[in-house]
């Protein structure tokens, strides 16, 4: 009984896929630890940039509409 990857279904790889796939696949090994480097930068990155965010607008209810701030102050305008 033939199962999963030994199935007649499955075509076999050529000896060039299988270097070619060689070098992919170590490519991708010597790349992962500068990859890893590069999103530990970024996560730190963006926590201190994140660190003086806004905070959300809380929701208001559908009747609320005329006490909505603008973005550059009070709902009256700062007069």
């Amino acid at each position: 009984m033939l199962t999963g990857l030994e199935s007649r279904a499955v075509a076999h790889r050529t000896p060039a896929q299988l270097a070619l796939r060689g070098r992919i696949e170590s490519l991708i090994r010597l790349a992962a630890p500068v990859l890893d480097v590069v999103l530990f930068a970024g996560e730190q990155v963006s926590r201190v940039a994140g660190r003086n965010e806004i905070d959300p607008e809380p929701p208001r209810r559908l009747g609320d509409r005329d006490v909505r701030t603008r973005l550059s102050g009070p709902p009256d305008g700062g007069v």
